[in-house]
């Protein structure tokens, strides 16, 4: 993308928006570089829902910025005035079988399935380092997101380059 492209606009999904999505939208405005804006949002965050202190310990701890991450609904992201998204990818295999609202822009979509880091009773620490594991793999899907060439990332062909991601480990 040349200096003057305006950057793709992406938005990941996840049930409540309290790990995954806020992780990926942490990572991909950090490696972005000005080419991505990154969002994230929740199909049915919990009243009152904020991220997940953990997760928000593991981007720190990566030296990731979290100023202004918060849980939301991807209602605010459906309604004019938004921010129109050129990508949209679920993040937890809930919200990707899930009905979505009318995304202005028909934009790309493609699901990259991860587990919830924030389930099961293990320790705080076991919790911990899922969050970093998950965090890890974000990461190296969103370096092949972010070093795709721009020919991939054109209107035309960004479902389709984004949808292979999902099968890249």
């Amino acid at each position: 993308m040349s200096d003057s492209s305006p950057p793709l606009n992406v938005l990941f999904l996840c049930t409540h928006n309290s790990a995954r999505s806020i992780l990926a939208e942490a990572l991909l405005n950090d490696m972005g570089q000005g080419r991505f804006l990154a969002y994230s949002a929740g199909s049915s965050p919990r009243e009152n829902q904020q991220p997940n202190p953990l997760g928000l310990q593991v981007l720190q701890n990566a030296g990731i910025s979290t100023a202004g991450l918060r849980s939301k609904s991807w209602d605010e992201f459906a309604v004019p005035g938004a921010p129109p998204m050129d990508l949209i990818i679920t993040v937890c295999d809930n919200a990707a079988g899930e009905v979505c609202p009318f995304w202005p822009g028909h934009p790309a979509t493609a699901h990259w399935g991860y587990a919830d880091p924030s389930e099961g009773d293990g320790t705080d620490a076991q919790k911990l380092e899922a969050f970093r594991l998950t965090l890890h793999a974000l990461k190296r899907r969103l370096e092949l997101l972010v070093n795709l060439p721009q020919d991939k990332l054109g209107a035309a062909v960004l479902q389709a380059s984004a949808r292979q991601l999902a099968q890249a480990h």
